[in-house]
Order: C-alpha cells, then sequence, then structure tokens
C-alpha cells in the first residue's frame, strides 16, 4: 500500500511468501531532504531466514510488523529483533514496531499497552495501523525515514568535528 501511493487494499492480495524489495523515496519534513528507503518485505518464516541475513547485511533501519490478532506473531517479533541485532554487530538502528489488522477489534488479543511496553523496552517506536482500511498505513515509514535522517544528521556532525578546520 504504502510503495504503491495508497492503492486500494485488494481483497485477492497474495501473501508474502519470500522477500520482496521495494524502494519508495520519503520526503522527510521541515528540511527539505527526503530519505530513499530499501525495503525488505518478508513472510517472517523461519525459512527465509538465512536469506534474510544475506540481504541484511549492514541495515540502517528496521520495522518489525506484527498481527494483532495473532500472539505468535508479536512474539516472533523478539526473535526477529535479536536475529538483526546480532546482524548488525551492536550498532544502533533506529526501528519501529507496528501492530497491524487494527480493523480486526473483536480478533485483537495483542493489547496496545503491551506492545508498546515492549517497544520502548527495545528502543524502538510503536504505531498501530490497518493496511485494509487504510489507516495509519504511512505511519511507521515516515517514522523510519525520520529516525534515519536524524542519525544521518548526527554522523555528518560528528565527521565534520572531526575533519580539521583548513585556514587559507
Amino acid at each position: 500500500m504504502f510503495c504503491n501511493d495508497g492503492a486500494h487494499f485488494q481483497k485477492n492480495y497474495t501473501l508474502t511468501t519470500g522477500v520482496e524489495l521495494l524502494v519508495k523515496t520519503v520526503p522527510v519534513p521541515e528540511t527539505g531532504d527526503s530519505v530513499e528507503l530499501f525495503i525488505f518485505d518478508s513472510a517472517g518464516k523461519e525459512l527465509f531466514s538465512e536469506m534474510l541475513d544475506k540481504l541484511w547485511e549492514q541495515p540502517n533501519a528496521m520495522c518489525l510488523v506484527y498481527d494483532v490478532t495473532n500472539e505468535q506473531s508479536f512474539s516472533n517479533c523478539a526473535k526477529w529483533l535479536e536475529r538483526l541485532r546480532t546482524q548488525s554487530s551492536g550498532i544502533q538502528i533506529p526501528g519501529v514496531l507496528v501492530g497491524n489488522k487494527i480493523d480486526l477489534i473483536n480478533r485483537r488479543v495483542v493489547e496496545q499497552k503491551q506492545a508498546q511496553e515492549w517497544a520502548k523496552t527495545n528502543g524502538l517506536e510503536y504505531c498501530e495501523i490497518s493496511v485494509k482500511e487504510m489507516e495509519n498505513y504511512e505511519v511507521p515509514f515516515h517514522t523510519v525515514a525520520n529516525s534515519f535522517h536524524q542519525l544521518y544528521k548526527e554522523k555528518v556532525e560528528i565527521f565534520h568535528s572531526l575533519v580539521p578546520h583548513i585556514v587559507c
């Protein structure tokens, strides 16, 4: 939905069964800058974990998505976060935990407060979305883009402070 600029949710959509690479440029508000996101969309199945390790080599940001109607989906986020952090060699990676399918109110099993606390404990932002209802579906990507942009600016400032000033 995000990469297709909000095209309507298809009732006969195909679930992600492998890994898809999607690219989207996201403007960073109040800066005039933009961030190009290379999004690896995976099904989150163990079958694809080895392939993901190779694709992730040096991730710059993360977006963990779980289904609010599926406790196992939420529990798996800890495993994927650990795998990503192991892959990134201890470098702080900005990210967001996303609860999807909030339109299924009567089927919800993972409470918002529980997920918010887990996200905070793990240094992640948190948001909830309904892709089907097109509710907040852009928020996680804008959050990641803003976080990455801020991290980039901090690194540039550090670099500039290390470069000796040349006087002519």
